[in-house]
């Protein structure tokens, strides 16, 4: 595999944000775990702009110049409850709460490269969609998208 043996050896999740403010990096995408093949500064990126981790998790973490953000669902951070009022809340609350976590990782949503989204129902991909592109101007990031059969707190969407 000459392809992969020229790139450097960092491996992404891909259910990961994926930003980069510095120069641009070669990668190879993965699904599952992250890791480099040397030793890597890792910062803990967290604020209280957005909902608290719910497991052993960091909001996100910053390491040489990229930003690796933990899926969001929908919950309103003082409250860590599901924002009511269906799909379209939810896609709402989960953006403004990447927001924040991007802004407390001095990045933005212009700089995001890759996202995954996650749905409970395929039929709310076109209301997701509507929501996502409010906050991707310009050239939108890549993305992969899936139905899944539940989320974490009965959550409907988490990206």
């Amino acid at each position: 595999l000459p392809a992969i043996k020229q790139m450097q050896a960092k491996v992404f999740a891909a259910a990961a944000f994926g930003l980069i403010t510095g120069a641009v990096i070669k990668r190879t995408m993965c699904s599952g775990v992250c890791a480099t093949t040397k030793k890597a500064t890792r910062t803990a990126i967290s604020t209280q702009k957005a909902p608290a981790a719910i497991g052993p998790y960091s909001q996100a973490i910053a390491s040489n110049g990229t930003l690796f953000v933990s899926g969001c669902v929908g919950f309103i951070p003082e409250t860590m409850q599901i924002v009511e009022g269906g799909v379209e809340a939810e896609a709402e609350q989960v953006m403004k709460n990447m927001g924040a976590i991007l802004e407390a990782g001095n990045s933005s949503f212009e700089n995001v490269l890759k996202t995954t989204v996650l749905l409970t129902d395929m039929e709310n991909f076109a209301t997701v969609n509507a929501i996502y592109a409010k906050y991707f101007s310009g050239v939108p990031p890549a993305r992969a998208c899936f139905a899944v059969k539940a989320l974490p707190k009965g959550a409907l969407v988490e990206i």
